[in-house]
């Protein structure tokens, strides 16, 4: 049964063919409804920590939602307890075995292997610490995924009512107190804000670890480029499942424009009100911008924000920050007077790119300060970023096609500097060719002597990742230079109620195509950083008609949307204008 169905979307949503579960390497385990032991002291990955406690684990438990379908789970509980409050992990990936759990987990990115027990699934909690801590663990295949029956769908309402039924589920057992709560990152995050804007009676307290809440401007349609290469390759190729896949690449070659489809995957946070715990990091590719977003949006007082300076799969496995969110959990789902209220509402990180990161800011709201738009005006003529708007027209022309051509522009950073937030470029660009041009633009700082500089989001490999240097240039999945925007130039209308001088907000709803020659004026926004630039250094701007900056773009198999073969609409020489009638102009979150 198509899920969607029961939302009465007006249109049809498109399914491929799911990859058979015997395709899967390594295997996914067959269906065994039983109940198994895990004793204290057992070892179950290569140097991971000892189970603290006897587990007592139901394996594939069905669970049927309102449509009839069966999801499977698998509860663990420690060994003899009474009712205890319940964490649902919620997932695509696979709740044991599979490619996910045998490939990425966090001790292979540099956390210490006896830092987690190896009975965690992908981007999830480790059973063995909450069972430690009189916690139940409950983890679930997605609808269409594993053995879960139905087609699998991707976020939006239908997914987030299977969450509905499940939590409702776990809170009728004899084994749960009725108190349930959700954890996990990205898509295990993701799904928790669809299943919370729903307020299933029983939900409590959601931790929503850089989850998106915008795949269309965020993933498969950034600034107007449709771009499906990571749900495809990176993520639906090593999904595996019994029946169909929705299938995104088909619905943006259906739907290239935001309609009711895109807009159901947006979840209505202005309705959640449970407490949150919300996570982000300005180097995570597809999270960033709307994770933050969202955080404001919540209207609830009860919500903590940590924007943190590694990656998520390392994140959330360090044992700091997994006792922060046991305290939360305790204050929420065991009543625990606790002090957890006076944690600060928002903690978050400044990153340094060749320097010391400044990790121990706090602040009681996001944004934490009202940073003002500064203004760098463009000059072609000396490829500079210049306070003042040049009087003299000017322009920098480059193959639009050419991976190696681009613009760049330049500002010497004379005093101790802090960008915090969203940027934005206003440029007047014009195309010699086609009726249609896409932009990408990367902003970075260079050293005195003008290499790039570079944050390692993987701290623990990065002797590693230097090796791979080319020509200046670091893998963009294991480095940050700076943030990154793009946009498709018959996109560039904005929606006026939720644009802002700092980050534009693309309506998406008409197709505004160019003519050759003809200078057009557009707003590139690029995604939210948090920058320290010092004397010395180099801010710089770089434009070109391909993934651009001090970062390769990522292959298959590496975590981010942007990749090398992009289909674009380019053509000819692309030329942006400066000076004069063409004020072309930076905007930039200079901390005052």
């Amino acid at each position: 049964m198509d899920a969607h169905k029961q939302d009465s979307p007006g249109l049809e949503v498109h399914y491929g063919p799911a990859n058979p579960l015997d395709r899967s390497d390594p295997p996914i385990p067959g269906l065994a409804p039983g109940t198994q032991l895990i004793e204290a002291g057992s070892v179950h990955a290569e140097g991971a920590r000892p189970v603290p406690v006897d587990i007592e684990v139901l394996e594939d438990v069905a669970i049927q939602v309102r449509d009839g379908v069966t999801l499977y789970g698998d509860v663990y509980r420690p060994a003899g307890a009474g009712p205890l409050p319940a964490i649902l992990i919620y997932t695509p990936y696979g709740k044991r075995g599979g490619y996910w759990n045998a490939n990425l987990s966090a001790p292979r990115f540099g956390v210490p292997a006896d830092a987690v027990s190896g009975l965690q699934s992908f981007e999830a909690l480790d059973p063995a610490y909450w069972c430690e801590h009189d916690y139940a663990l409950v983890v679930v295949d997605a609808r269409g995924t594993t053995h879960s029956e139905g087609d699998m769908v991707f976020q939006g309402t239908a997914a987030g009512r299977d969450v509905y039924d499940t939590v409702e589920w776990i809170a009728a057992q004899e084994w749960s107190t009725g108190k349930v709560a959700m954890a996990g990152n990205s898509q295990l995050a993701m799904v928790q804000w669809a299943a919370a804007a729903l307020r299933p009676p029983h939900l409590t307290a959601i931790a929503p670890w850089e989850g998106l809440t915008d795949v269309y401007r965020d993933v498969v349609v950034r600034g107007g480029i449709p771009d499906t290469a990571f749900h495809d390759g990176d993520i639906i190729a090593f999904l595996h499942g019994t029946g169909r896949f929705e299938d995104l690449a088909e619905m943006i070659r259906h739907h290239p424009l935001d309609n009711a489809y895109w807009a159901d995957k947006r979840a209505d946070l202005s309705v959640v009100e449970i407490p949150a715990y919300v996570v982000a990091s300005w180097t995570n590719p597809i999270h960033t911008r709307s994770t933050l977003r969202a955080f404001q949006q919540l209207p609830t007082d009860n919500k903590w924000l940590r924007l943190h300076n590694t990656q998520e799969w390392v994140d959330i496995a360090t044992g700091g920050n997994i006792e922060d969110l046991r305290r939360f959990y305790d204050r929420y789902l065991k009543d625990e007077d606790n002090g957890w209220e006076s944690t600060p509402r928002v903690r978050y990180s400044v990153l340094d790119p060749g320097g010391k990161d400044d990790t121990d800011r706090t602040a009681d709201t996001w944004p934490p300060v009202a940073v003002p738009s500064t203004t760098l005006h463009l000059d072609a003529a000396s490829g500079r970023l210049t306070k003042e708007q040049p009087a003299t027209e000017s322009s920098v022309s480059y193959a639009s096609t050419d991976p190696t051509a681009s613009a760049t522009f330049r500002c010497t950073i004379e005093e101790e500097t802090e960008l915090l937030g969203p940027l934005n470029v206003r440029l007047w660009i014009e195309t010699s060719e086609g009726d249609d041009l896409d932009l990408f633009a990367a902003v970075y700082k260079t050293d005195a002597t003008g290499k790039p500089l570079h944050h390692f989001v993987f701290p623990a490999l990065k002797d590693f990742v230097q090796s791979l240097e080319q020509d200046g240039r670091l893998p963009s999945a294991l480095a940050y230079s700076g943030p990154l925007g793009r946009i498709r130039a018959s996109h560039r209308a904005l929606d006026p109620e939720k644009s802002t001088t700092l980050e534009p907000y693309l309506s998406h709803e008409r197709e505004d195509l160019v003519e050759p020659g003809a200078p057009v004026q557009l707003d590139l926004g690029l995604w939210p950083t948090g920058m320290l630039l010092h004397p010395g250094e180099t801010l710089v701007l770089e434009i070109a008609g391909h993934f651009t900056g001090p970062v390769t773009p990522p292959r298959t198999g590496q975590a981010g949307p942007d990749t090398g073969e992009l289909p674009t609409r380019n053509t000819g020489t692309h030329t942006i204008r400066t000076g004069g009638r063409f004020d072309s102009r930076a905007f930039l979150p200079i901390v005052p």
